[in-house]
């Protein structure tokens, strides 16, 4: 068979398959769907605890202070920083032999005055009965001595007044506790030299402990009184790698706004923080100059729904809703302490959160619930299908170009 006529036959054969040939089937790119995780929302009746924080301090401090002055004689080994002490534990000793003296005078004054007014009172018997034969009507005050007597009666209790002086001059020159303590510091020491004022040291009472906690002026109206807020108050402080708790009472309200941080001021109270009425097993003492968190026992609600502050982002939560469908939902969050934020009346029960971070282009789009079944596979006869349509293609295109040969 001469050459052209090959060619032309393969050329014809060529067109024919070109002409003949389909477009392959188009399947759309499947898009894989996010995998999330998910909980279920679930309404609380619950207490609105309010977070703050505070300072523990002492109820009561004083300055001890000398009344007297003179030498310090001596100093109580538990008049020192750390040292605990009773009412009327004696501290120091001012030198009392000037006082000791003064009240010896003092003593020796009155004991003067109390024999002229006796020395008197007798004149003016005697005056009395000189008197009684006059016949010109009443007798005159100074006949009888009577202003003698007034002016000795005043210098008995003059003498008196001075007495007492220095015997408390006398007592204040021991230094005593004036209520059980703490000694926070001694700015004294042995032999000293102390004028009137001098101050000693400083006392922390120990009974009652205090605490002002900053609460927001709008979270007020979660207590169950703002005007007498009496409520229960937990303390926490970490120790030793530990986190201890305290309970106390809110006692009281400052009741005005703070121009600093424009907060409200609570105030807690804790009885016996050291302890040291009654021990309970394994309770550590709440010291003064502690840094506490507080939780505040706040009202009563229903109907709310406790979720991790993280999931609220910009007052909205992602909700997965029917057919896996994102729906990112702005809730009334009335309240958020440190890890958590309390919503109401955006989100009822059984609903689905996503616990999972979410970009918003998500919203309205489908994703994948973790731990759901995934969509059934397609059945092998749907598979296979398609290769038996193009095999018999291929061998149909065979025939055809070997009847045209």
């Amino acid at each position: 068979m001469p050459p052209l006529i090959i060619l032309a036959l393969f050329a014809a054969a060529a067109a024919y398959l070109i002409s003949t040939q389909q477009e392959p089937e188009q399947k759309a790119e499947d898009t894989p769907l996010p995998i999330i995780d998910v909980k279920q929302v679930e309404q609380q009746t619950m207490s609105l605890n309010l977070p703050s924080y505070g300072v523990v301090q002492p109820k009561f401090k004083t300055q001890l202070v000398t009344e007297v002055k003179g030498r310090l004689l001596s100093i109580s080994t538990q008049f020192a920083a750390g040292g605990m002490v009773k009412q009327g534990d004696e501290l120091a000793t001012i030198e009392p032999s000037d006082y000791e003296a003064d009240l010896i005078q003092a003593q020796a004054t009155l004991a003067q005055a109390i024999a002229a007014l006796d020395e008197e009172k007798a004149r003016g018997e005697v005056a009395k009965n000189d008197w009684k034969g006059y016949k010109n009507g009443v007798a005159p005050q100074l006949g009888l001595r009577l202003p003698q007597l007034k002016k000795e009666q005043a210098n008995v209790k003059y003498a008196q007044a001075a007495l007492a002086r220095a015997e408390r001059n006398l007592q204040r020159t021991v230094i005593r506790a004036p209520f059980d303590g703490l000694i926070k510091a001694r700015h004294v020491d042995l032999g000293q030299y102390v004028s009137q004022g001098t101050n000693l040291g400083e006392l922390y009472d120990i009974a009652v402990a205090e605490i002002r906690l900053p609460v927001a002026n709008e979270d007020l109206a979660y207590l169950e009184s703002v005007d007498n807020p009496d409520t229960e108050v937990t303390l926490s402080a970490s120790l030793a790698g530990k986190t201890v708790s305290w309970q106390g009472e809110i006692i009281r309200s400052e009741g005005v706004i703070d121009t600093e941080n424009r907060m409200v001021y609570l105030v807690a109270e804790v009885i016996d923080p050291y302890l040291k009425s009654q021990h309970q097993a394994k309770q550590l003492p709440l010291k003064y100059g502690s840094f506490v968190t507080a939780t505040i026992k706040g009202r009563t609600l229903d109907g709310i729904v406790k979720l991790p502050r993280h999931l609220v982002k910009n007052g909205q939560v992602a909700v997965i809703g029917k057919n896996n469908i994102v729906e990112f939902r702005t809730v009334n969050s009335i309240l958020t302490d440190l890890e958590f934020s309390y919503v109401r009346g955006s989100l009822h029960t059984g609903e689905r959160i996503a616990i999972t971070s979410l970009n918003k282009t998500l919203d309205g789009r489908p994703v994948k619930i973790l731990g759901e079944a995934s969509p059934q596979a397609s059945t092998p006869d749907e598979v296979e299908t398609p290769k038996e349509t193009s095999a018999a293609k291929e061998s149909q295109q065979d025939a055809n170009v070997a009847g045209t040969k």
